[in-house]
């Protein structure tokens, strides 16, 4: 919609109709110091001087080498992906709130179902969230209502290991609604989760694949164990990862009961941390506790086949008692570019992507681990992920290795774990010998220096 100013009179008329006598008295709940007295901006340009500026910009940003993740991830997306999602029909397309939506934009989403429930091995999918973060509050909501418990009934089991960015989403969303969130500890030597000794009154437990030092869980293990003390297990997966590990459905004797996690892996660029989405998949006895969007596939009365959106729990069309969720949109045009990207690469070249992710994060590994003062703090096995502990602080570093034209990971420091040394360093499918080579001669000079 055109954002169309306000004259005086018009803004006269709507603050007498609304009882206040300015607009700094309309927004003065506002704190004084958030509030922005003097922008003080410079004269507007034409735009071709407005053009040159801008070009002048983007060709003195040196490309860097990137070796960070934690939660997103730079990959190789194929042209044909945003060509796709590009076009008009799909880039301005609008989310389909009512069941007349156009069959094109279902079909998509439908494929897109299809392909989440194949990765994660379970039987039905939502048509997307907004991030993964958001993603696993909404599932965390959903075991409650599942084990009919809330606030002071039930809690949830959150690893201490959790994407750190994910668990302040969930203390704002669950702690908004008095949802206790108890945290499992983690093993400091091994990296991974500990068992708890008992489950207490928690309604589920939360299993991260990979988990956020990179490393993998036992997740056969805490599956069962959830279960084995009466709660549902809530898979936290990186999509990509899929493609090699074992699906969330496989996990323990009966499976995860949910799945979720980001889909930026899956042809979506970093674009400064967004648009995303997040997916959520579940088994098909829990689909009425199911949030957001379901498009489902049917025929019509001439046996042509058609898609529809079906259980529709949303306060939007059922009394607002009975919504399972005020999720009012999906994030369709992510959706769309990925499920291009998915059905691009197909099963194939997935596997292939996350093969070759794998195989440069340990050869990686092998050439940092030998540069003089580098230590592996953990050793279990990982995906593309994993942590080094410098012999000097990991933020010291990273800010060294910036001069060489790389982006040489996270410090744990940032998240408040591990030591100031240690250093969260992420291979993909984008980076050859030669980076990674450069890598360890970047990091063997800067060891040197500081």
């Amino acid at each position: 919609m055109p954002y169309i100013p306000h004259d005086g009179l018009e803004t006269a008329a709507m603050l007498a109709a609304v009882g206040v006598d300015s607009l700094d008295q309309l927004f003065d709940e506002i704190p004084p110091n958030l509030q922005v007295q003097d922008m003080a901006l410079p004269e507007g340009l034409s735009e071709m001087a407005l053009r040159r500026e801008l070009e002048g910009r983007a060709l003195s940003n040196a490309p860097l080498r990137c070796f960070a993740g934690g939660g997103a991830y730079a990959h190789h997306i194929p042209a044909i992906v945003w060509e796709i999602a590009g076009r008009g029909e799909f880039y301005s397309a609008y989310t389909p709130y009512q069941p007349e939506a156009s069959q094109g934009t279902l079909q998509v989403v439908y494929e897109y179902q299809s392909f989440i429930t194949r990765l994660t091995g379970l039987e039905v999918s939502n048509a997307s969230l907004y991030d993964g973060a958001s993603g696993l509050a909404e599932a965390c909501l959903m075991a409650l209502r599942i084990q009919g418990g809330q606030g002071d009934d039930k809690s949830i089991l959150v690893p201490e290991n959790l994407l750190p960015g994910w668990r302040r989403v969930l203390d704002s969303i669950l702690g908004l609604q008095q949802i206790r969130l108890v945290t499992v500890p983690y093993d400091r030597v091994a990296g991974t989760l500990v068992l708890p000794a008992e489950a207490g009154d928690a309604a589920a437990l939360i299993i991260p694949q990979s988990n956020a030092l990179g490393l993998l869980e036992s997740v056969d293990v805490l599956t069962d164990w959830a279960h084995g003390h009466g709660l549902l297990a809530i898979a936290v997966v990186n999509p990509l990862a899929l493609a090699l590990l074992k699906a969330p459905g496989d996990w323990g004797t009966q499976g995860a009961d949910m799945a979720v996690g980001e889909g930026q892996p899956l042809g979506i660029p970093l674009t400064g941390g967004g648009p995303y989405f997040g997916f959520l998949a579940c088994r098909k006895a829990h689909v009425r506790q199911l949030p957001g969007r379901l498009v489902a596939k049917t025929v019509d009365g001439q046996g042509r086949a058609g898609f529809c959106l079906t259980l529709q729990a949303r306060e939007q069309h059922i009394r607002r008692g009975k919504a399972t969720s005020n999720i009012c949109t999906n994030q369709g045009l992510m959706v769309t570019a990925a499920t291009i990207h998915m059905a691009t690469l197909g099963g194939h070249g997935l596997q292939r992507t996350a093969v070759l992710c794998h195989e440069r994060a340990v050869r990686l590994r092998e050439l940092l681990t030998v540069v003089p003062g580098v230590r592996l703090p953990y050793g279990g096995p990982f995906f593309h992920e994993f942590v080094l502990r410098l012999p000097h602080a990991a933020v010291a570093v990273r800010d060294a290795l910036l001069g060489h034209g790389l982006l040489a990971g996270l410090p744990l420091s940032d998240w408040g774990m591990g030591e100031a040394g240690d250093l969260l360093v992420c291979a993909t499918e984008l980076l050859d010998e030669a980076d990674l080579l450069a890598y360890r001669d970047a990091l063997t000079s800067v060891l040197e220096t500081l």
